[in-house]
């Protein structure tokens, strides 16, 4: 049986998860991902999957299921490729690749080819942590940026 104190941090922090400040929710994330445990997997998987949510908060909680490498968050994370902005699909790209588990290479390797600078960088290495085997098509490397010509 879990610990009665952590059992009442959890319930503290998930109770911060449904506050109305997004700063509370941001933190309530974090604090999830360190303490861990079953019900703090589920809650992160939630949050990622709430289209609603502050899109800082579902990118911290896709990071933070990383952290906690546990593999019901990958179905979860492929999708987050696909979320909005540019934190959640980037960090669950990074978790992807720290889960380990090889049921995300498809997604990856397309989240890659749609990808440019720092995202396709980090799905890039999430795909070499899962051990993909780059063909001749495909670029392991990120395209050098283009650097412009200083006006005078």
């Amino acid at each position: 049986m879990a610990d009665p104190e952590i059992q009442r941090q959890v319930k503290f922090i998930l109770s911060e998860l449904r506050d109305i400040s997004k700063d509370k929710r941001r933190t309530a994330v974090m604090k999830l991902g360190m303490i861990g445990g079953d019900e703090a997997v589920r809650a992160l998987i939630r949050t990622v999957e709430n289209n609603q949510e502050d899109l800082i908060v579902r990118g911290r909680a896709a990071l933070m299921l990383g952290k906690l490498k546990d593999n019901r968050a990958v179905p979860t994370l492929i999708r987050a490729l696909d979320a909005p902005g540019f934190q959640t699909p980037m960090n669950a790209a990074e978790a992807l690749g720290r889960i380990g588990d090889t049921r995300a290479i498809d997604a990856l390797v397309d989240f890659a080819d749609a990808s440019r600078d720092k995202t396709r960088v980090v799905a890039l290495e999430a795909l070499k942590q899962l051990g993909h085997e780059f063909s001749d098509e495909e670029n392991a490397e990120p395209e050098p940026e283009l650097e412009c010509p200083k006006l005078p």
